[in-house]
């Protein structure tokens, strides 16, 4: 059977922990607790929170003299160093955790530091929300606890034999998989840029690569730098920026500050357009805010609103994607569909805009001053199958530039 690590403040909850710690162990697991509280726990564990201050140079004793912010930070950032070091050290197989805002709060980062795979599961008072905080990038699953977690109830009960048959499956479960040893290539898509990725996925699985699709809502592109800097793929297709605009604009589906950063970073072949930068998301129609009242609307669904840019800011986006990959230093190729970005950004759509399109990418053309940076312009919409055929070549190009790259510097 496998083993548990069951992590949380055994100080403060510590009988329900005491209570999941026999769940577990009568399913036939193994259990591994680590306390992260800042007091006493009720019950003696494999793991102290005195090693948590330990990584941090601290001892347990200041903590608990600090303030409560300052106590559970520190914890944190403890629990977040020797999480992913017990995991390589083999002392468990998935995590399970209880709490609050506070304990979820608390248990979450040292979570996200895991490999994706390794089960993970948080029962939380706050999952029934918004959960990105606590989440991430990472497979995190978040489990409502109904009820607050304090004491042993009825319902309460329930949901702690639930959550532990729940991590005791995963972490016993066996498959027998047929192991994908192919090269992986990391894709952007929308769904106004979907007849391009798709494309894209199937010319790429012809030449024998497996393609990892990101749906470019924020989350996705934040996934998919985060595998980047983590060493999973061996190219980028990056066709769908369009995060950046949610990002400049205030839509809701912005990826961050650092978008299209990781690859540049890591030097990884990657080929770059700028799909569905005609458009900024937001929610239903009556969630837009006022300022934005006499631009040109598209209602995607009865939850989703899109806006198209304005010329104004496709100048600061394409100048914003030059100013990134100004920086690489190591070939990448940043394709221009100049009759459009996105399936309803074509003659005869509703954002169609041939003066936007073409601000963004004078604005891009402008600010590029990158001899690393090769540009292909190409008289198609970005979902056209010859538009796809390019980025595809142009990407397997890059690959093999760098694989060949590799081998000289090798054998040197």
């Amino acid at each position: 059977m496998g083993t548990v690590a069951l992590a949380g403040t055994f100080d403060t909850k510590g009988r329900e922990f005491a209570y999941v710690k026999q769940i577990l162990e009568s399913l036939g697991n193994q259990v591994f607790t680590i306390h992260t509280g800042v007091y006493q726990p009720f019950f003696v564990p494999d793991v102290d929170s005195s090693v948590l201050a330990d990584a941090m140079g601290v001892s347990i004793q200041s903590i608990r003299d600090a303030d409560r912010g300052e106590a559970t930070a520190t914890l944190s950032q403890g629990f977040a160093k020797i999480l992913p070091k017990l995991y390589q050290a083999h002392r468990f197989d998935g995590i399970l955790s209880f709490g609050g805002s506070g304990g979820t709060s608390l248990v979450t980062p040292g979570m996200r530091e895991l490999p994706i795979g390794v089960p993970k599961i948080m029962v939380s008072t706050v999952a029934s929300g918004d959960t990105s905080f606590y989440v991430g990038t990472s497979d995190i699953m978040m489990m409502p606890s109904i009820v607050d977690v304090s004491g042993l109830n009825k319902l309460s009960k329930v949901i702690y034999d639930n959550a532990a048959a729940a991590i005791s499956g995963m972490v016993n479960a066996h498959f027998v998989q047929d192991v994908d040893v192919r090269p992986l290539v990391g894709a952007t898509m929308f769904g106004v840029t979907t007849p391009a990725v798709d494309h894209a996925r199937e010319l790429l699985d012809q030449k024998g690569y497996e393609t990892l699709v990101f749906h470019a809502t924020g989350t996705g592109g934040r996934t998919m730098e985060h595998l980047i800097k983590g060493g999973y793929f061996t190219g980028i297709l990056d066709l769908t920026t369009t995060e950046m605009a949610d990002n400049l604009v205030g839509g809701i589906l912005s990826a961050g500050p650092h978008r299209l950063e990781a690859g540049i970073a890591a030097q990884i072949p990657q080929v770059i357009s700028f799909g569905a930068l005609d458009m900024v998301n937001f929610g239903p129609y009556d969630s837009v805010p006022a300022q934005f009242k006499d631009r040109n609307f598209f209602k995607h669904n009865p939850t989703t609103t899109l806006m198209r840019t304005t010329v104004a800011e496709n100048v600061q986006l394409g100048q914003e994607i030059a100013r990134k990959v100004n920086k690489a230093t190591a070939p990448v190729t940043v394709m221009i569909p100049l009759k459009g970005v996105s399936k309803i950004d074509a003659a005869g759509q509703p954002f169609f805009g041939p003066e936007e399109d073409a601000a963004l990418f004078k604005a891009f053309k402008d600010t590029l001053a990158n001899d690393c940076v090769k540009v292909i312009e190409l008289d198609m919409n970005i979902n056209d199958p010859e538009f796809t055929q390019v980025a595809d070549d142009e990407l397997l190009a890059l690959i093999k530039a760098k694989q060949d790259k590799t081998k000289k510097e090798v054998t040197a």
